[in-house]
C-alpha cells in the first residue's frame, strides 16, 4: 500500500467574469497559432453567457461531493484544486499544499480519455507547478484515465437513456445517438488512443442500450482551418442525419464530464438551433457532473491506487504531436 496525504483535482479552468474572457483564452491557446479572429469568436460564446464559465462552479460542486464521499467511506484525505488555464492555478494549489505539509498527493484529472492535451500535458502542467512552488513541493501521482470504468459508462448510459425517454414515444426507437467529444488535431490523434477509446466507449454504451444506432462525432475545434482535426463535426453530422431521414437525434457528450460552456454553446445553442431549423427533434444527455456513481468512481480510483493496483501512464504515452 502507498501513503498519500491529499487529493488534487486538476481542472481546465474558465473565466469568472467578462474581464477574464480574453486573458483566459490567451492562456488556453498560447503557442498554438490560433488566429485572433477565432479568439474573438470564441470570446463571444462566453459573453453570450455573461462572460462566466460554469466549469469552476461545477468543479466546486464536484469537490464538495467528493469530500463528502471520502469522509463517509475513506480514505479521509483533504481535496485541493488547481487549474491549467485560470484561477485557482495549479502553482497556487501546489503552494497551499506545500504550506499545509502535504508530501504526496494523488491527482484526479477531469478528462476521461487519453491524448496529449487531455492527459500528458496535465502531467507536465503539474510538474511545472511543482517547480514554481519550489523545494518541498509535494510529489504527485496521477490517477488513471477512466474512459472504460464501468461506473462512468453507466452514468453515460443513464444520461443517454433519460434523453431518449424525453423524445416523443413514436420517435424513441428510431432516434440516432450522436456521441460527441472534443475534436483534436489529427497529428495529435496519431500519437494516442483518444479516437479508439472514444469509439470503444460509445460502442459499449450503445450496446448497453440494446444496440442502438449511433455515431461518434466531434465538436469545439479551435485551430486554423488549414490544420486537419478529427471529424465529422457535430453540425455536419446533424445535417447528414437529416438527409438520411432521421426525425430525432440524441446528443450524448461522452467526452465531457460536466455541462461547461462548450457543451452549453456547441450543443444546447448551436446544435439545438440547427435541429430546429431542419425540423429534427433533439434531446441532449446530461454529463456526469456530481452523479453519485461518478463521485464513487473517483473514490474507487483513489483506493485502487492506494492499494497499489493503479495503472500508471507509460513514460512514452501520449507524446506531444510533432510539428509539421
Amino acid at each position: 500500500m502507498k501513503s498519500f496525504d491529499a487529493i488534487l483535482l486538476v481542472g481546465f479552468g474558465g473565466p469568472e467574469g467578462p474581464d477574464d474572457v480574453m486573458p483566459f483564452l490567451e492562456n488556453v491557446t498560447r503557442g498554438r497559432g490560433v488566429p485572433p479572429e477565432r479568439l474573438r469568436e470564441v470570446a463571444e460564446h462566453y459573453l453570450h453567457f455573461g462572460g462566466r464559465s460554469p466549469i469552476n462552479d461545477q468543479n466546486r460542486a464536484l469537490i464538495a461531493a467528493l469530500e463528502k464521499e471520502l469522509a463517509q467511506h475513506g480514505p479521509k484525505l483533504p481535496v485541493y484544486w488547481g487549474n491549467r488555464n485560470w484561477h485557482p492555478f495549479l502553482a497556487d494549489a501546489m503552494r497551499r499544499m506545500k504550506t499545509d505539509g502535504v508530501g504526496r498527493a494523488l491527482a484526479f484529472v477531469t478528462s476521461a480519455f487519453s491524448s496529449y492535451s487531455s492527459c500528458r500535458q496535465y502531467k507536465e502542467n503539474v510538474e511545472q507547478a511543482r517547480a514554481e512552488a519550489g523545494d518541498g513541493a509535494p510529489e504527485i501521482e496521477k490517477l488513471r484515465v477512466f474512459w472504460d470504468h464501468p461506473a462512468y459508462l453507466e452514468v453515460v448510459r443513464q444520461g443517454t437513456w433519460d434523453a431518449l425517454q424525453s423524445l416523443p414515444s413514436a420517435e424513441r426507437d428510431s432516434a440516432l445517438i450522436l456521441f460527441t467529444a472534443h475534436s483534436i488535431p489529427k497529428v495529435m490523434a496519431d500519437t494516442c488512443r483518444y479516437a479508439s477509446q472514444l469509439t470503444s466507449a460509445a460502442n459499449t454504451v450503445a450496446n448497453l442500450l440494446g444496440g442502438r444506432a449511433h455515431r461518434l462525432v466531434y465538436q469545439s475545434r479551435s485551430g486554423p482551418p488549414s490544420v486537419p482535426w478529427l471529424g465529422p463535426d457535430v453540425l455536419d453530422a446533424i445535417k447528414e442525419s437529416h438527409a438520411a431521414g432521421h426525425r430525432s437525434i440524441v446528443l450524448s457528450p461522452i467526452g465531457f464530464v460536466s455541462d461547461h460552456l462548450e457543451v452549453l454553446y456547441d450543443l444546447d445553442t448551436e446544435a439545438q438551433s440547427l435541429c430546429a431549423e431542419l425540423g429534427i427533434g433533439m434531446a441532449r444527455a446530461a454529463t456526469a457532473g456530481t452523479h453519485p456513481y461518478f463521485v464513487r468512481m473517483i473514490r474507487e480510483l483513489i483506493v485502487e491506487h492506494v492499494d497499489g493496483r493503479g495503472v500508471l501512464c507509460a513514460p512514452e504515452c501520449c507524446p506531444p504531436p510533432a510539428r509539421r
